[in-house]
């Protein structure tokens, strides 16, 4: 054997038959820097993820009094200082209205990823990680996963106006959906293509001519209808491909274990536990490659969540609870608000905990986490604080406090698109529409 390569195979006999053994994923594999495969070029794929958590923040507890990178790390985001390095946050960036009624949590929210305020609870087009996703994730068994931590069947992922992502909603059920039937243990040394997946590749195949013909006679309309019908057709037809192809084995990867059953509901204590199960399972799937692009929704935009032994919600807090006058805020509304970040930081801790090349997941990965609002009583779509935490491997620049001075959002958002390899120039409608990136962000 005059050279090794990640398709290296141990060769040998045994009883006069011949047998053969892969090598895992060494780091001889990688280059002088530990960023690519050396034999390839290939560099190790980057992933993308949104985290959204509901009714904004204490801006007196989140805010930091000064920019750029030497900011005294504000209250409510000392969970995250260990990430303040692999961390860029975004104040004072605003969803611009134009006119459009305010709707509650939906505005702001479906404003910012789309670039397109709207009135109600509908998005008028698909969301910017879809865009993200049909750039990086086309090469992965599932396209996206979104999950929701805390119990309701949502997700702000759309892929079309009247298409959202279903997302999971229990540890359980994602854990089946990434690990169980279907899933190519990427470090088994043998592998044999599923019949059952070759006869489902071969229907989608056998109807191709007949949908061809079939868009030639639909008018402008039906078109666009089927059209989208049929890209998610497209979609399973290349997950199926990757079913036939052995999985590339990955380094330091064993498949996660099953976890037990836990509660789901909006209690927060039973939310901060099937999240940080979550985040494990989705980071454990990230790494061996099932999928490159991930939406979680730690609690909604009109959070639900509650305290175990009260029936107020987050949501109504902001409404009913008065201002402490001592505090100058609303006490329990800021309770909420700092558990949100500690289940970031329970997010974060997860990707950077399993190692790739010289550094973790969390170095290649773009983690954009926002919430709905800037204050929740007023459902104040101004100032909407952004977070990109992780590396993007070496795609953006990190570790400072920007403040936007009522710049819109779609600036930031069109600098995530461009940093992740959306061929877009410019993004968003009316007020929201920006060639302007944030030049600090984009490496």
């Amino acid at each position: 054997m005059t050279s090794l390569n990640r398709r290296t195979i141990l060769r040998g006999m045994i009883n006069g038959a011949k047998v053969g053994v892969a090598l895992p994923f060494l780091n001889m594999f990688l280059d002088g820097n530990g960023e690519a495969l050396a034999a390839t070029g290939q560099r190790i794929p980057v992933r993308f993820g949104t985290w959204i958590w509901g009714c904004g923040f204490i801006p007196e507890r989140f805010i930091p009094a000064t920019e750029g990178a030497d900011y005294v790390m504000p209250p409510d985001l000392e969970p995250l200082a260990p990430y303040r390095k692999q961390m860029a946050l975004f104040t004072g960036y605003d969803v611009k209205l134009d006119g459009v009624a305010n709707k509650p949590h939906q505005t702001g929210n479906f404003g910012l990823r789309t670039g397109i305020p709207v009135p109600g609870e509908t998005p008028k087009t698909g969301t910017f990680d879809v865009a993200i996703g049909n750039v990086i994730g086309q090469d992965t068994r599932f396209r996206s996963i979104e999950l929701s931590a805390s119990g309701i069947q949502r997700s702000y992922s759309y892929r079309g106006a009247a298409s959202p992502n279903p997302s999971e909603t229990s540890p359980i059920a994602l854990y089946q959906r990434l690990f169980g039937e279907g899933f190519r243990d990427p470090n088994e040394g043998t592998f044999s293509p599923d019949p059952r997946t070759m006869v489902r590749q071969s229907v989608l195949s056998a109807v191709k001519d007949d949908r061809e013909r079939l868009m030639k006679t639909l008018g402008a309309a039906d078109r666009e209808r089927m059209d989208e019908y049929f890209t998610s057709v497209r979609q399973l037809e290349q997950q199926l491909e990757l079913q036939l192809q052995p999985p590339a084995r990955v380094e330091n990867f064993t498949k996660p274990s099953a976890p037990g059953k836990t509660v789901v509901d909006a209690d927060i204590e039973n939310v901060m536990v099937n999240h940080k199960i979550m985040a494990g399972l989705l980071a454990q799937a990230l790494a061996c490659n099932q999928t490159r692009v991930f939406n979680m929704l730690f609690s909604d935009t009109a959070s639900n969540l509650r305290r175990s032994s009260s029936s107020d919600t987050h949501h109504t807090l902001t409404h009913e609870e008065p201002v402490n006058p001592k505090l100058g805020y609303q006490e329990q509304v800021a309770w909420f608000a700092a558990k949100s970040m500690l289940a970031c930081r329970d997010f974060v801790d997860a990707l950077a905990s399993i190692k790739e090349g010289n550094g973790t997941l969390l170095d290649n990965t773009l983690m954009f986490a926002h919430s709905d609002c800037s204050i929740a009583k007023s459902h104040a779509v101004e100032g909407i604080p952004m977070m990109i935490i992780g590396g993007a491997g070496g795609r953006v620049r990190t570790g400072y406090h920007k403040a936007g001075r009522a710049d819109a959002t779609s600036r930031v958002v069109l600098s995530v698109q461009q940093a992740m390899g959306v061929q877009v120039e410019n993004w968003g409608t009316g007020a929201m529409n920006t060639s302007r990136t944030v030049t600090e962000l984009v490496a």
